[in-house]
């Protein structure tokens, strides 16, 4: 298994090292067959009174999927072990998953997306405001894949969307975990009015939907 540690605001002593070493190898122990590739992140935030500010951050690459999980603490130590922990049970459910083909269908395709949220989501007292300017760049292989795929795929990133491309209709689709539960898909809807996407019209001829 190769492992790669690094760290934000925070050096990476032997100590630190020796200990995360330890419980990632504890964590992937039964899943040495599967996995190649071990990233940690390591940070901490300057700003004191933020709660919970040491982070950990674990991606490992298993048989070309990528399974991610992240935690943080008020202790660089215990967010360690909280990640270790929950990266112990992704591994667990993907290896479930891929021995039981029939487990791979986890809800109906028909029920995601078909449920679009027809105003904008209010946080607190305002809407969500987007950066003004971008500040990150990521790029990923996106091979095609199913909706009931890319739900899995989700679960097993710890976010709370991914995006993906559309076997079916060769289109980019995010699906996302819905805040009152369930989850949902975004498709593309062109400004003819064509597309695939389950979603309604916002009524300004623009063909854009409010989620």
């Amino acid at each position: 298994m190769k492992l790669l540690i690094q760290g934000n605001n925070i050096t990476v002593t032997k100590a630190i090292h020796d200990y995360v070493e330890e419980k990632l190898e504890k964590a992937v122990k039964h899943f040495q067959a599967i996995t190649t590739k071990v990233d940690v992140h390591l940070s901490v935030e300057r700003n004191a009174r933020i709660a919970d500010r040491h982070k950990a951050e674990v991606t490992v690459y298993a048989n070309g999927t990528v399974i991610r999980a992240q935690e943080g603490s008020e202790n660089l130590y215990a967010s360690i072990d909280l990640v270790s922990d929950k990266i112990a049970r992704q591994l667990r459910k993907y290896k479930e998953r891929h021995q039981d083909k029939k487990s791979h269908v986890l809800i109906p395709a028909g029920e995601l997306g078909t449920e679009v949220e027809t105003q904008p989501v209010e946080i607190g007292d305002r809407l969500p405001e987007l950066p003004q300017e971008v500040v990150r760049m990521k790029y990923f292989a996106m091979p095609p894949m199913s909706i009931d795929e890319a739900l899995v795929q989700l679960q097993l990133v710890d976010h709370d969307f991914y995006m993906f491309l559309n076997r079916d209709t060769h289109e980019i689709n995010v699906i996302y975990s819905r805040n009152h539960g369930g989850y949902g898909v975004i498709q593309p809807r062109l400004a003819n009015g064509n597309g695939h996407s389950n979603g309604h019209s916002n009524g300004n001829g623009n063909g854009k939907t409010a989620l």
